[in-house]
C-alpha cells in the first residue's frame, strides 16, 4: 500500500475514490513497548526525550497501522493527502496521534 502525503502519485493514476481514512492511536509518550521511564530517569534531560521519542515513534507506527488496516477493509491500494495530528491531552503525559487521508484505487499511468 502505497502512503503519501501528496494529492497524487507520480507514475499512477488514481481511478477510484473510496473515501476518507483515519487511524488514531494514544498512550503514554513514556511507555514504549510496556517499558516505563524510572522517576530517577525523568531528571536525566538526554533520556527524558529518548523516552519521548521512542514513545511517539511508537504511537505513530500504531496510528499509521490502523489508518492502512482501514484503507484495505475500503478496498483501497494507497492512501493520498495525508495529514498527521499530533496533540497531548492536557495536564499528562499522554500523546493521540491522528492520521487522516483520503483511500483511493491506483493504476499505472
Amino acid at each position: 500500500m502505497i502512503l503519501t502525503t501528496t494529492n497524487s502519485i507520480e507514475g499512477h493514476k488514481i481511478t477510484e475514490y473510496k473515501g476518507i481514512v483515519t487511524g488514531i492511536s494514544y498512550n503514554s509518550s513514556y511507555n514504549y513497548n510496556g517499558t516505563k521511564m524510572s522517576f530517577k530517569d525523568m531528571f536525566s534531560m538526554k533520556k527524558y526525550y529518548e523516552a519521548y521519542e521512542l514513545g511517539l515513534d511508537g504511537i505513530k507506527e500504531e496510528a499509521f497501522q490502523k489508518l492502512k488496516s482501514n484503507a484495505e477493509k475500503l478496498n483501497a491500494d494507497a492512501v493520498v493527502g495525508i495529514k498527521i495530528d499530533i496533540e497531548t491531552v492536557s495536564s499528562s503525559t499522554v500523546l493521540v496521534v491522528s492520521i487522516t487521508g483520503t483511500a483511493v484505487r491506483i493504476s499505472p499511468e
